[in-house]
Parts: C-alpha cells; sequence; structure tokens
C-alpha cells in the first residue's frame, strides 16, 4: 500500500542522508521524497511516498522519531481529514507540424496544463496534479509526439482542515 510519510527535521548537515540511510538499512525503498524549507528556515519539511503494510510503515515512523535531527513524523494517510496531494511534471515532446501541435494543445487543454516553452520542433509542457493523473497525461502524451524527456517533482502532500505538522 502507498503510504506519504511527512517530516519535520532540523535544517542540519547530513540530516538528509541519515534518514535515506535508514530506509536503505530497513530495506524500504522510497518512491519519491521533496524536501524544502518551511516558513521557518530552521526547519525542512520532507513528504516520502513509500510502499509497505501498516506494520512496515509503523516500525519506519518509529526509527525516524529515533533520529537526532527529526522534530516530528507522521503518515499522512492516517489523518481522519485526508490529504491534498500534488506533484509537478514537465514533459519535453517532439513538435513538428501544425497538426501535431494543435493535438497536444487540445490535450494540454483537456488535461489543464500548460504550455510552457516553444520552439520550432519542441514544446515543454507542465502539468500539476495527483501522481495518477500526471501518469495518464503522460500516457496520452506518448500517444501523440515522441517524449524527449520528463521531470517529475515528487510528492507535496499536506492534511486536510484544522491539523497540522507543526514542531
Amino acid at each position: 500500500m502507498r503510504h506519504i510519510v511527512s517530516i519535520l527535521l532540523e535544517n542540519q548537515t547530513g540530516a538528509l542522508s541519515r534518514i535515506v540511510g535508514l530506509f536503505s538499512q530497513r530495506g524500504y525503498n522510497i518512491e519519491t521524497i521533496t524536501a524544502a524549507p518551511t516558513e521557518d528556515k530552521d526547519i525542512t519539511r520532507l513528504n516520502i511516498v513509500t510502499y509497505g503494510d501498516a506494520v512496515h510503515i509503523e516500525h519506519i515512523t518509529k526509527q525516524l522519531h529515533r533520529l537526532i535531527n527529526v522534530i516530528k513524523v507522521t503518515c499522512l494517510d492516517e489523518c481522519e481529514s485526508g490529504v491534498v496531494e500534488r506533484e509537478i511534471l514537465f514533459v519535453k515532446v517532439q513538435a513538428i507540424g501544425r497538426g501535431v501541435r494543435e493535438e497536444i494543445k487540445f490535450l494540454c487543454d483537456v488535461f489543464k496544463a500548460e504550455v510552457v516553452d516553444l520552439t520550432p520542433e519542441i514544446m515543454t509542457l507542465q502539468f500539476v496534479s495527483t501522481s495518477s493523473e500526471l501518469d495518464r497525461f503522460l500516457k496520452a502524451v506518448t500517444e501523440l509526439s515522441d517524449v524527449i524527456e520528463t521531470v517529475r517533482s515528487g510528492v507535496c502532500g499536506i492534511s486536510r482542515g484544522e491539523h497540522a505538522l507543526r514542531s
């Protein structure tokens, strides 16, 4: 089962590598990881997407709590109010000819994606949504044109409503 583990962490040298090392030592795969400072520049928030059953997730969160720079850990999937999650995708596609360009633009309109860069032969598209929607968009784009390059940000997630991950 897919889980989003959210971590507040002191913004110190080596803190992120200790978290990644913990996952590696325990044999857990990190599907995506995002990290950025919070409203307090001394604290970083990480969102890690991983797969495992409830026992494995409980085990890894307990281990994360023991790390010296970790302030707080929560599994966003366990929030009663639910989770808002988004990921960003940039995809660079071959777009030679008016017909191909129009089809790609139509697809962007349907998915509410944007064209963020354009040359005579290349279009760079941006799409922000859930991971599953990004997969659907990428599949549709691949059917229209040759994909040259993709970049995905990884999942950013936050709990809905009043619940907040604070230090």
